[in-house]
């Protein structure tokens, strides 16, 4: 009887210690710092090619960038560059290791260093269309051929390079058959309303918004055709990163990329991204890109430059 009772005693004398230690270990408000690997980096360095100076780099991108933090357990900074040069610029000189990139950006910078794609970025709805107003006699687009195109800026890939792809595939040569004004996001529609062009060529996205805030029908126009989905955006990284980082670096984004597409689409500028979703980026895919320019004569523009 004794000994049962010592052994009873001895029992209840180690739980007492042991529950404590469980329950403090569910408890413990500082474990989600173990949730996420550190990688093994002293920091990232992080820049996007279409935004120019840090105020509004940090206006767009600075609720990525500390959610990026969190997930990759490191420091973030932001890194700002005025254009796609001096972002492959800096990959070049490893002065900056993560970039994110549009499409037609991601193919010059890919041609002039050995950064890599890491993820890309899809939005579901980016697409180009051409569109002429209702009662134009346009109803092709080989009927374009003479014509004057209003569209967004050189090497945008919705407001250019999309457009003129859809173009080149119903025969039209972009260097001969038809005149292009690049006159931006809003100039160019505000064109084509006042009849000072023949037709628009943008992304659905604008135009979309642009009936909206005009509270113009969309009966008023005629979508001649719309592109297949175009290229997504592209997050690259510096070659300087060793191989085992990059794969780090690219499962913890995708195992967090819900909150990370949340905080990337959070600035009014990027509700380009609330539907997106990170995927792999195939460099086949931006052959539109590469195609595009050769049929426009720029194709010089991606040769190789001393990688």
């Amino acid at each position: 009887m004794k000994r049962r009772k010592f052994v009873l005693y001895f029992s209840l004398l180690i739980g007492s210690f042991i529950f404590p230690i469980f329950t403090i270990k569910k408890s413990n408000p500082f474990n989600f710092l173990s949730q996420n690997k550190k990688i093994p980096l002293e920091k990232l360095r992080f820049a996007v090619t279409d935004v120019q100076g840090l105020a509004d780099l940090k206006r767009d991108y600075d609720p990525f960038k500390n959610e990026l933090e969190k997930v990759l357990n490191i420091p973030v900074e932001l890194f700002p560059v005025d254009n796609y040069t001096q972002a492959a610029t800096a990959l070049q000189a490893n002065t900056l290791d993560l970039v994110l990139a549009g499409p037609s950006e991601y193919v010059v910078i890919n041609t002039r260093t050995n950064s890599q794609p890491l993820l890309a970025i899809n939005r579901p709805y980016y697409y180009s269309i051409i569109v002429v107003p209702t009662n134009s006699k346009i109803k092709t687009l080989t009927d374009l051929k003479g014509k004057t195109i209003a569209m967004l800026k050189i090497g945008s890939t919705s407001g250019h390079l999309g457009p003129t792809n859809m173009l080149i595939n119903d025969g039209l040569n972009p260097q001969t058959d038809y005149q292009v004004k690049m006159l931006g996001r809003e100039g160019s529609l505000e064109a084509l309303k006042k009849g000072e062009v023949d037709a628009w060529a943008g992304p659905f996205i604008d135009y979309e918004r642009f009936l909206r805030t005009e509270k113009i029908s969309e009966k008023d126009f005629l979508i001649l055709q719309k592109s297949p989905l175009l290229p997504s955006d592209v997050l690259m990284i510096g070659s300087h990163i060793k191989p085992e980082i990059t794969n780090q670096i690219k499962t913890a984004i995708m195992n967090h990329q819900e909150e990370l597409i949340k905080a990337l689409a959070t600035p009014v500028a990027n509700e380009k991204f609330k539907v997106s979703t990170f995927i792999t980026a195939k460099d086949s895919d931006y052959d539109l890109i590469r195609n595009v320019y050769k049929a426009m004569g720029e194709g010089v523009f991606f040769e190789a430059e001393n990688k």
